[in-house]
């Protein structure tokens, strides 16, 4: 047996003793250095650039602009953007490629002998910009003046994806409504913070195809981007992951990869042929790449005096930033996940994103759920406290189970079991019996707690998460396995999978999923990955779906390789693609269809400390409840859990990204506060419950994301159950929880 075991990872080591080789670590003897020249710009038009006093810096190989891109559009779900901003280019899909619309907009690639000649060619690049008016908030977006950012949608407004959900009876459902809960809840950006930036080397290959090492999250993906613009077929492109450290959402979108393979094609026409390396800084990466969503839910909840929903209506706004990225994507994961994990009879949520002048917003573990679930889950809280009834109690009222419909009406997936996360999260955190004594802080900095200044409170929250693509988007993993031995039964295993191993140890359960379905030995399981010279398409790194997709790809894969053995076949090759049942987009006025193939479910109760009188809380206790369907490796799971808390940790307490006039003003993790080892809580308790999907691999759920959903409205309701304060926007850093306290009153 192999699943269910939590074996040493094969990329412990290497990783421990720095011998693991990183995309950063990847450089060639030989190598050129490549400089990204960001515009600096938030919203502006080029007039010119003149690459001359670049190109007589010594040092300086080349420049790479917007007239070396054969077709200057890239984007993961819209093509709204251009991979190099240029006076000289005609534009992208309708899009004018002279304006830079977000500071980071890329304008050239210097190519040097080194990095510091590049950085000197940069630095003499002469560019002359008209400044445009800035579109800095959702509320200068929605302006009626509002300069429109990207007119070539045809739209008379920056605000964009419209999306509806219509159910029920709305006036009959206030009119059952014995209390109502109407709030407006603001939620911030956040940084990915990974450990390694953003860097890879691009070369062409000895078949002649664009080849780039980096870091990313969908092989195929990035190649199809690559290629387009390009202008060349996919299979004349090579993506290659070295090893990565983190992306949780921010490698889905493309970052140098496009730029660094344009440079190695146009090099290698004039004659140059060295591999080109490139590698951002941590402020490069910050201003760089995208963020998770800010935006303004409001919601208006109805019950009945018993606690029973009747009604709800939400309205959600999203800020895209300059580009889509995958907003419209993540949109519609907050337009479900407000609806929360209830029965709702009745309900009208209306959403959309809006373009700004600002950092683009996209992919973030959780996916838009993180947001929804904060606005629901208070509103919950809220109700609950009007109510008298036990938070716990009211979820359970309502809680969604079998053979329910959700929120677009479409009967939910098998394997419904919000009840028994609940239930389960309930009683481990003992959410019924009083709390501990009040202890004091530790001094922070000068600032020791007075005990009369410290009050205990605790929080609940539970939601769900979609495990895979969503709305009709087509969802697919491909494996291939080969089985080599003499005897009776195979005694090793080749697997050949595009999945990117973000961290999370995603390669090492492929191969004990693989053995698990071939009955070889884990350690005579050889996996290769990452190459799309080797491997098929795999699907993102994202959406909770790897272990899920890439486990009914392997299963497939050992099957059809099992036949070819029998038959006779030495090496036997067993080749498959994974397609699971279909989803729908959902219709534009209703909101109906069927957006989701599974869903797995989670809740949290925390326990904090809150000093009123410097602002300062700590997280005592954590329990995260998640149904995981089957834990493939638990130690790796639980790892996923603790990270996920943590990471959490920062989004609801510290991590406060600035952004003044289109320009992030705190672009160092000096200034931008990650938790450190003093910041986080100070007990998790992972709950894993296993309770089968009914199509999962060996029962399994997606897990890697439902840590995070659920914190943020635990812990303001925990600090409200402490203080009597309500906290409807974070970070609670100390100056805003010593606001929020001194308007209360407290």
């Amino acid at each position: 047996m192999s699943v269910g075991q939590s074996p040493v990872r094969h990329d412990a080591a290497p990783k421990a003793d720095g011998s693991m080789e990183y995309a950063g670590d990847a450089v060639a003897n030989n190598a050129l250095h490549a400089v990204i020249v960001f515009s600096g710009k938030p919203h502006a038009r080029m007039l010119s650039m003149s690459t001359d006093a670049t190109r007589s810096v010594t040092g300086v190989v080349d420049v790479i602009t917007a007239r070396d891109a054969p077709v200057n559009e890239y984007g993961l779900t819209m093509s709204d953007q251009p991979a190099l901003v240029g006076a000289d280019h005609t534009g992208v899909a309708g899009v004018d490629g002279a304006i830079s619309r977000w500071e980071a907009d890329q304008i050239a690639v210097v190519i040097g002998e080194t990095r510091a000649a590049a950085s000197a060619g940069a630095a003499a690049l002469e560019v002359d910009w008209e400044d445009l008016p800035l579109v800095a908030s959702i509320d200068d977006a929605l302006a009626a003046d509002a300069p429109l950012l990207h007119p070539e949608n045809g739209l008379p407004t920056n605000a964009y994806n419209p999306l509806k959900i219509r159910k029920g009876d709305l006036a009959a459902g206030w009119a059952e409504a014995d209390i109502v809960i109407d709030d407006t809840y603001m939620v911030p950006h956040q940084e990915h913070a990974y450990l390694q930036p953003e860097a890879g080397t691009a070369y062409i290959d000895d078949e002649g195809r664009v080849t780039i090492e980096g870091g990313g999250q969908w092989t195929s993906e990035d190649r199809a981007q690559v290629a387009h613009v390009l202008g060349l077929p996919d299979e004349q492109v090579r993506i290659i992951y070295k090893a990565i450290g983190g992306a949780f959402g921010g490698k889905e979108d493309m970052s140098i990869q496009i730029v660094l393979g344009l440079a190695a094609m146009r090099l290698a026409e004039r004659g140059e042929h060295r591999p080109i390396h490139c590698r951002w800084s941590r402020e490069e990466s910050i201003v760089g790449h995208h963020k998770r969503h800010r935006g303004q839910i409001h919601v208006r909840l109805g019950a009945t005096n018993n606690g029973i929903i009747t009604a709800l209506e939400a309205d959600v706004t999203l800020d895209a930033g300059a580009y889509n990225y995958t907003s419209n994507k993540v949109l519609g994961n907050t337009h479900l996940s407000v609806g929360g994990s209830y029965r709702v009879p009745n309900a009208r949520i209306d959403s959309r994103v809006v373009y700004t002048t600002t950092v683009p917003g996209g992919a973030f573990r959780g996916f838009g759920g993180p947001q929804g679930a904060f606005a629901i889950e208070s509103s919950m809280n809220k109700l609950a406290e009007a109510l008298e009834i036990n938070p716990v109690e009211l979820r359970l009222l309502n809680a969604v189970v079998d053979g329910d419909e959700g929120i677009t009406q479409a009967l939910l997936p098998d394997g419904v079991t919000a009840v028994e996360v609940i239930s389960a999260c309930a009683n481990r955190a003992g959410f019924s019996e009083p709390m501990g004594e009040v202890k004091p802080f530790a001094p922070i900095a000068t600032l020791p707690s007075k005990l009369d200044a410290i009050r205990r409170g605790r929080g609940f929250a539970t939601s769900f998460k979609n495990v895979g693509f969503s709305f009709g988007f087509p969802e697919r993993c491909e494996a291939e396995i080969h089985l080599h031995g003499d005897g009776e039964e195979p005694t090793s295993a080749d697997l050949f999978h595009g999945a990117a191993e973000v961290g999370q140890g995603n390669h090492l359960a492929m191969r004990q999923m693989t053995a698990e379905a071939t009955g070889v030995p884990l350690d005579q399981v050889r996996g290769h990955f990452s190459d799309t010279a080797t491997s098929g398409d795999p699907g993102s790194a994202s959406a909770s779906r790897l272990t899920f997709m890439s486990g009914n790809s392997i299963l497939g894969a050992s099957e059809e390789a099992d036949k070819a053995w029998r038959d006779g076949e030495r090496p036997a090759i067993g080749r498959f693609r994974y397609t699971p049942p279909p989803t729908e987009a959902l219709d534009e006025q209703t909101g109906k269809g069927q957006p989701n193939f599974s869903y797995a479910y989670m809740a949290q109760a925390v326990e904090v400390t809150v000093d009123i009188g410097t602002g300062h809380i700590r997280v005592d206790r954590v329990i995260s409840t998640h149904d995981v369907g089957r834990a493939i490796n638990p130690r790796m799971l639980r790892g996923q859990v603790e990270g996920g808390v943590v990471q959490a940790q920062g989004y609801v307490l510290s991590e406060d990204l600035q952004i003044s006039d289109g320009f992030i003003t705190n672009p160092r993790l000096s200034g931008y506060l990650i938790p450190g080892i003093g910041d986080i809580p100070t007990e998790v308790e992972s709950q894993i419950l296993e309770l089968a999907d009914p199509l999962g691999p060996f029962g399994a759920r997606g897990v890697a994301e439902m840590p995070f959903i659920t914190y943020a409205p635990a812990v303001t309701a925990a600090v409200h159950d402490a203080t009597g304060v309500w906290f409807d926007a974070f970070p609670l850093t100390p100056s805003r929880v010593m606001a929020g306290l001194r308007n209360a009153g407290v």
